[in-house]
């Protein structure tokens, strides 16, 4: 029992419900239990409450204009650094390339476009991958799916998701969907990505998710290895 999308992509049913038992063992009330609330919403949605609080659409404007931007990106790792979902390696690279002027700016401008300039998300997501791509290299490579993805999914997780390379590969197996995965940051990735998130939360309606945070945790449960230990022990 599959269900699909415009007739090409598809998860399979009957293992979104083996995994929706699962996760259900973990989190008997769902997305409102009392134990998700502390392990996987909280920090979330707190940073999340923090970017609209420092970068909302006329603050981060502002700013733009004043030339502001090593403030903007000092709150951008402000916000980050309220969740776990970077690696040290990548933490390093991204406040590395933001310390400089150049990565400051380019991160600050690139940033408010895609999220807030007009246009399809087609076209901002590539400039947004275009304006990361020139950010400064120190260290360590900055241009990873996590920290391209990252500030999206904090500041507007009812429109973006972000993407954990490992876990969201397992998780498209375990649901039998078609990942058009591809290690170099691509809209044809992200596109798949969001693909499967529309997928899986059309398919959870009944546990009522609120956003992208809700499904992204979702699969995460089903992907990540922190889970699949939590599922041994239980």
């Amino acid at each position: 029992m599959k269900t699909t999308v415009a007739g090409k992509h598809q998860i399979n049913l009957k293992a979104l419900a083996k995994e929706k038992r699962r996760f259900l063992r973990i989190f008997p009330e769902g997305f409102y239990d009392e134990l998700y609330t502390q392990w996987e919403r909280d920090y979330k949605w707190e940073a999340h409450k923090l970017f609209k609080e420092s970068l909302s659409k006329e603050e981060f404007k502002r700013l733009l204009h004043e030339g502001a931007f090593s403030t903007i990106a000092t709150r951008a790792l402000k916000v980050e650094g309220r969740t776990t979902f970077l690696f040290s390696f990548e933490k390093m690279a991204l406040r590395d390339a933001l310390r400089t002027e150049s990565g400051a700016r380019g991160f600050a401008e690139g940033l408010y476009n895609f999220l807030y300039a007009p246009g399809p998300l087609k076209q901002r997501f590539i400039e947004w991958i275009v304006d990361f791509s020139k950010l400064p290299r120190i260290k360590a490579r900055v241009l990873s799916w996590p920290n391209l993805t990252i500030f999206p999914y904090l500041a507007q997780p009812s429109k973006y998701m972000i993407l954990k390379p490992t876990a969201m590969n397992v998780a498209a197996q375990s649901l039998g969907f078609a990942f058009d995965y591809s290690s170099k940051p691509s809209f044809r990735t992200y596109e798949s990505l969001m693909q499967m998130a529309d997928l899986t939360k059309e398919a959870i309606r009944d546990l009522k998710p609120r956003n992208y945070h809700d499904i992204q945790t979702f699969l995460w449960v089903i992907g990540s290895a922190e889970y699949e230990r939590i599922f041994e022990e239980i």
